[in-house]
């Protein structure tokens, strides 16, 4: 294998990729697989990930499925008690799962709602972070990866519970930048734009989804796959020097004209 292609080699690494049962999740892990890693395919029911970890083992890769509901204290350390059980070490994290239970008014907004949001999306990646920091500095490094949203970088009419909680994200990262960098643990942000996947399902399965992609210079939404090969970078040693970094993955709308013709 040459010397530039080796960096991207996942071989011997053990992932852990929440709401990994379908969309932007399901492709991280596909592609953490493909690259050599072993993969913990993870999300809130058992026989959805065992369909995912079935499949990927029928394509020769190396996986398994743990039922975690990631809000769930219990849930979260069987998820990496698990991990350690078959494989003996945790090298990479990536933080996926995500919910948005409410669009509208932020004076509106039930309590409850905005309290599961933050619990999902926020206090989550942040809880199982800390049950893997640990694991990665005993063996000298690791990966994490949140997973935000461009959302959560500049304000939207009635996202208020969501953008919040991947603003939180981005910061959450960078503090564990600054704090595990000497670990050698890296953790860095992806906010993709809008892919097209079941949680944004209200965005592009209505009237006006042509008339919201002149908005995006590449005139169109994302698929989930587009979102792996940032991943796997991450994850790889191909990214061995970056930390704290926040990869914006949105089709141009953030950064370039936005040209309506």
């Amino acid at each position: 294998m040459s010397r530039i292609k080796k960096l991207f080699d996942l071989s011997g690494k053990v992932a852990i990729i929440t709401g990994a049962s379908k969309g932007i999740g399901e492709s991280m892990a596909r592609g953490m697989a493909e690259h050599g890693a072993s993969v913990v395919v993870s999300s809130r029911k058992q026989d959805a990930v065992d369909v995912v970890a079935t499949t990927f083992q029928e394509d020769g890769l190396e996986a398994i499925g743990v039922e975690c509901h990631v809000a769930k204290e219990d849930h979260r350390i069987n998820l990496v008690n698990k991990t350690i059980e078959k494989y003996g070490r945790i090298d990479i994290l990536i933080n996926n799962a995500g919910t948005n239970p409410y669009f509208g008014p932020i004076q509106n907004m039930p309590q409850e709602a905005y309290q599961k949001t933050m619990d999902i999306n926020l206090n989550a990646p942040m809880e199982l972070s800390k049950l893997c920091y640990p694991e990665m500095k005993k063996q000298g490094g690791g990966s994490v990866i949140h997973i935000s949203s461009i959302e959560g970088l500049h304000a939207t009419a009635y996202f208020a519970a969501y953008n919040l909680s991947k603003a939180g994200l981005v910061m959450l990262a960078q503090n564990q930048a600054a704090e595990w960098g000497p670990d050698n643990i890296r953790v860095n942000v992806i906010c993709p734009g809008l892919v097209k996947t079941k949680l944004s399902r209200a965005l592009w399965d209505n009237p006006n989804h042509e008339k919201a992609l002149k908005g995006i210079p590449l005139r169109r939404m994302a698929m989930p796959d587009e979102m792996a090969g940032l991943a796997v970078f991450l994850a790889s040693e191909a990214s061995s020097y970056m930390t704290g970094s926040v990869l914006v993955n949105d089709g141009g709308i953030l950064h370039a004209p936005i040209m309506t013709a």
